[in-house]
């Protein structure tokens, strides 16, 4: 599995999750972060554009994503973005989708550095 330092081992992925899910194997761990983390770096601006309408589209394949690799905060900001029903909740669910994302993403980041520094679990 993929490790990082204990300050961040808490923050945004679920490596236990991540860790079941690939059946253990680090490559594939790290290909499913990279691609969520390309994946929420693209969608979120696209919510901060869009229509109310596409916006749950947009926040539900990323609430799927964010599942699948163990970005439970992701998954829970998405959904309420999904949920938001007038203008003013769809800009504070975003934002918080936006919080959400970013700790994901550093927490990748990290992720990503260790392994490629040789970090193994």
């Amino acid at each position: 599995m993929l490790e990082a330092p204990a300050a961040v081992s808490d923050a945004g992925i679920d490596r236990e999750h991540l860790s079941r899910l690939t059946f253990g194997d680090q490559q594939l761990e790290r290909e499913l972060l990279v691609l969520f983390d390309q994946q929420a770096a693209v969608l979120l601006p696209r919510m901060q554009t869009a229509d109310m309408a596409s916006v749950g589209a947009l926040a539900h394949t990323l609430k799927g994503s964010a599942l699948g690799v163990g970005a439970f905060a992701v998954a829970e900001a998405a959904g309420a973005v999904e949920q938001a029903r007038d203008p003013a909740a769809l800009r504070e669910a975003i934002a918080r989708l936006g919080v959400a994302i970013a700790g994901a993403r550093a927490h990748i980041a990290v992720l990503l550095a260790v392994d490629g520094a040789g970090g193994k679990g």
